[in-house]
């Protein structure tokens, strides 16, 4: 099941407070971006993080899933309608996220 372009627009909201958010459409979902780094996505209407230690410190409890088949599991977002943790959230796992690569 694909994503919804209503889902992103509500996720891309929650997160207006912070600069340099963007995403790309990849095979009916979303890429998340933030400051040009991947910092997860939304997969089947679900909010993604990647696992780095400190989105593992701030929802210890949150459920681990894969976004698709043969995926790495990323944290499932459950409180999406906070959107003080979320933009919290994407800026403490900013510095943890891997830099992009360069292109040749």
């Amino acid at each position: 099941m694909a994503s919804t372009k209503e889902y992103l627009e509500f996720v891309l909201e929650q997160l207006s407070g912070l600069d340099e958010i963007s995403h790309r459409a990849m095979m009916g979902e979303y890429i998340l971006y933030y400051r040009g780094r991947v910092f997860g996505g939304i997969y089947d209407d679900r909010l993604l993080v990647k696992p780095v230690p400190v989105a593992v410190k701030l929802m210890p409890d949150a459920t681990m899933e894969l976004p698709y088949e043969g995926a790495k599991e990323m944290i499932l977002v459950d409180d999406i309608d906070n959107s003080e943790f979320l933009r919290e959230l994407v800026e403490a796992m900013y510095d943890e996220l891997p830099a992009p690569k360069k292109r040749k």
